[in-house]
């Protein structure tokens, strides 16, 4: 071997070297199983998960295994007009219930009949705080899910909407008035001015909806409620720097167990 290896000009200690690199296949194997279930997670909401169960393995190395392993998402992203620069400066929540935000989302039961959802997000905490689950909702609707919202956690100083009928009717008008609300209500045409929610709803449409069918309407509030409870309680959110809403409600000091608000007259009146 000595004559061999000075005849090519290599080193003893290299042909002899024999990798010491940990196995990684517990690790992809998790990985992988994650982003199976998770399939719109990035790398570094996998490596807090990871985390969070207990593997060592820092952001680089997950990362390095997550391009190996082919589970790079590819996201294209709008381009942004000159016009984007002009926007109107936005009120900051500061703390939990100063802003909420409430917008409905609709999708299709598997028959094709109609569904649609009530959203409200706690701005500051990013808490999911109702997702109501209906066929035909009209104001009346939304004033129950907030009352019940309300006699939880307490009442919000602003909510901020678009100008669905819903949200201009003449009730959701006079709860607001007797609760001392102020509506805060989008321009027409700008989406953006109530971004929070729209953001929540595309996580709901991606991680949710599009991965889910709907048998029927008691179906799709149990998964949809099932969803929400995994967002509040285990989805991290970069926002937050990597805590879940709910940790985050609690480090801010809302009382454990507010951030998920079940309402059996609310889940059972649509059935």
């Amino acid at each position: 071997m000595r004559k061999a290896c000075a005849v090519i000009q290599l080193s003893r200690v290299v042909y002899l070297y024999q990798s010491a690199a940990r196995d990684n296949t517990a690790l992809v194997m998790r990985m992988k199983e994650i982003t199976q279930t998770r399939v719109h997670y990035g790398y570094r909401r996998v490596h807090v998960m990871l985390k969070r169960e207990g593997f060592k393995d820092n952001h680089k190395r997950v990362y390095r295994l997550y391009k190996e392993q082919g589970l790079t998402l590819r996201h294209k992203r709008p381009k942004r007009n000159k016009a984007a620069q002009l926007r109107q400066p936005k009120m900051l929540a500061l703390h939990i219930n100063q802003i909420w935000s409430m917008d409905f989302v609709a999708d299709n039961l598997f028959d094709g009949r109609k569904l649609r959802m009530l959203t409200v997000v706690d701005c500051c905490s990013r808490e999911s705080l109702a997702i109501h689950v209906g066929q035909s909702l009209k104001g009346e609707d939304v004033v129950r899910v907030l009352n019940a919202i309300v006699r939880e956690r307490g009442q919000p100083q602003t909510i901020k909407t678009d100008n669905g009928s819903e949200f201009i009717s003449k009730v959701m008008d006079k709860w607001a008035y007797e609760h001392g609300v102020e509506l805060d209500f989008s321009r027409p045409g700008k989406p953006t001015d109530n971004a929070m929610v729209e953001s929540f709803n595309g996580r709901l449409r991606q991680e949710c909806l599009n991965e889910h069918w709907f048998l029927s309407l008691a179906d799709a509030q149990d998964k949809i409620e099932a969803w929400r409870r995994f967002y509040n309680e285990a989805r991290p959110h970069g926002a937050l720097d990597w805590r879940t809403p709910a940790e985050f409600a609690r480090q801010t000091g809302l009382k454990p167990g507010l951030s998920s608000i079940q309402e059996p007259e609310i889940l059972t009146s649509e059935r």
